[in-house]
């Protein structure tokens, strides 16, 4: 049999490809410490599981759930937006749930992308943007971005060829890998070079509840004319430790938000409504849990960004998300020092180049680790820095 053209266009999943070669040194009975995936190492708080466990036992929500989203989470997800951001949504048909943000970042190919056209993507950036156009059939332009310039994809270089064809733009900040985050002032401009050139701004936010030393991430959605040409998305995974949950929404320009789901209409069936409560819990229950974790990954942050300074490894400490973004040492590269550290030390990092072109010479590492594992883990890198 042949399998679809765009499939041998498409990169393994970046973290598939870690998870293989950490499942096997693990059957070898080696101890494998991961700074790799960002995939939370606390529960989720107890006062959500809560509230799943009673919601799983309502027979009404043992059938098919709206597509999308009961009103009452879309509701739930609009006070969230009102009270985190002041921005107001009508939740009617401003408001999408979503399978998690990654499953609505990929369908937003679907609604707005022909073979040929083009999306522009952060040169460093979460690999769905790019991932969903090919398997559209269509093309990656990737906006450049690098240490100089802040980590800020510059669209302002996107050749006026590839701007006649471009159907999304993809932003994502606080930035997931770097930790970059993006003034009004960047949003601005790139709300009205959107607006310019009839382009959807996709703006991902799932990392908006993480941050550092009293800094507060925005929404596009604050910006003005946002509504104009921006969706954006939104995970209860990092904030609430939900990553297996599979929830978030969608939220913005009516007209996306319509697109969007009409995709999801033909194929899925929703997210289980008992979830759907557990992420009403979440969204409108008490904030103390969010606040507890950006402080215990406060605490990690410094502790892996003073060690590895100490050992002369040139990195930032970001204002927010999970994770610190690292040069590799002189005459490595990413996939090189990242396979170096996973056989010799036995540490799981993410190459950077798995997020785009201009990741290259840099690693990501992530803070969901305990503390004396994160320790253990830098005092192996040292035995090979």
């Amino acid at each position: 049999m042949q399998t679809a053209e765009c499939l041998n266009h498409l990169s393994p999943y970046l973290f598939a490809q870690i998870d293989a070669k950490k499942a096997a040194l693990i059957e070898q009975g080696i101890d494998v410490i991961s700074l790799g995936i960002g995939d939370p190492d606390k529960p989720t708080p107890s006062h959500i599981v809560d509230a799943m466990a009673e919601a799983i036992r309502k027979p009404e929500n043992h059938q098919y759930p709206d597509y999308a989203g009961s009103l009452e989470y879309r509701r739930a997800c609009a006070t969230y937006m009102k009270r985190r951001f002041d921005v107001d949504l009508d939740p009617a048909t401003e408001i999408l749930a979503l399978i998690g943000s990654k499953e609505g970042i990929a369908h937003l190919h679907t609604a707005f992308v022909n073979p040929g056209d083009y999306v522009l993507a952060p040169a460093i950036g979460y690999p769905v943007y790019s991932g969903g156009a090919t398997l559209q059939n269509a093309n990656t332009y990737f906006m450049p971005m690098n240490k100089e310039n802040g980590f800020l994809a510059d669209f302002g270089t996107v050749p006026e060829e590839v701007l006649k064809r471009a159907k999304i733009m993809f932003l994502g900040y606080p930035n997931n890998p770097t930790g970059a985050c993006a003034t009004a002032e960047y949003f601005d401009r790139a709300i009205a070079f959107c607006c310019e050139h009839d382009i959807l701004l996709a703006h991902d936010n799932a990392y908006c509840d993480i941050c550092y030393n009293g800094y507060s991430a925005p929404s596009i959605l604050q910006r003005p004319h946002a509504k104009e040409c921006c969706i954006e998305f939104f995970s209860l995974s990092k904030s609430y430790n939900m990553t297996g949950w599979r929830i978030g929404f969608a939220c913005g320009n009516q007209q996306a938000i319509e697109a969007l789901g009409t995709v999801k209409n033909n194929l899925d069936s929703g997210q289980f409504t008992a979830i759907q409560e557990a992420g009403i819990a979440a969204l409108t229950g008490s904030q103390t849990c969010v606040e507890e974790m950006c402080l215990l990954y406060q605490r990690r942050r410094d502790l892996i960004v003073d060690a590895l300074r100490a050992l002369g490894v040139e990195c930032e400490s970001p204002k927010a998300t999970i994770y610190v973004w690292a040069k590799v040492p002189e005459g490595e590269t990413s996939e090189s020092f990242a396979t170096k550290l996973l056989e010799e030390a036995h540490v799981v990092v993410t190459p950077g180049n798995g997020y785009g072109p201009q990741g290259e010479g840099y690693i990501r590492i992530s803070l969901t680790t305990p503390d004396d594992r994160l320790l253990e883990a830098v005092d192996r890198i040292k035995s090979l820095v």
